[in-house]
């Protein structure tokens, strides 16, 4: 399998699980407390991607060439982690919250991605941004 399509298999295969996950999280568990264990995990997980991502250099150079975009993706992990978290307290639905969260996201991406990046996004790509938006007023209709 090619990584194009692994790289997504892999993404789309934790974003369910992710979602799945953050739902079975007991309400007695304190949010605080279950990000640090959560992060704990991602910690130790991530010191063991070194083995199939081997340094090329030194530990210290290479955190040396990372830049303020990896900070502040932190902070991005952390809105996403509580968000959802609180979000499902809050009495989402699993079968809801990430399509209406990532929808909206998406619909929002497409401008970020024109301004930020030069993307040029073509007329199918705008239309389904409108796609996506008709999508987050018809998983929030009440029946």
């Amino acid at each position: 399998m090619p990584v194009f399509y692994f790289a997504i298999l892999v993404a789309v295969l934790s974003s369910i699980s992710y979602h799945i996950f953050q739902k079975a999280i007991p309400l007695t568990v304190n949010p605080a407390v279950g990000l640090i264990v959560t992060y704990t995990i991602a910690l130790l997980l991530s010191v063991l991607l070194l083995l199939v991502f081997p340094l090329k250099e030194g530990l210290l150079e290479t955190l040396r060439k990372v830049n303020w975009a990896s900070y502040a993706l932190g902070f991005a992990i952390l809105g996403l982690e509580i968000g959802f978290l609180l979000a499902y307290r809050a009495g989402w639905d699993l079968s809801l919250a990430g399509i209406a969260a990532n929808a909206a996201a998406g619909a929002m991406l497409l401008p970020a991605g024109v301004l930020l990046f030069k993307e040029k996004p073509s007329w199918v790509n705008v239309l389904g941004v409108f796609v996506c938006i008709l999508g987050i007023v018809m998983v929030n209709w009440k029946k």
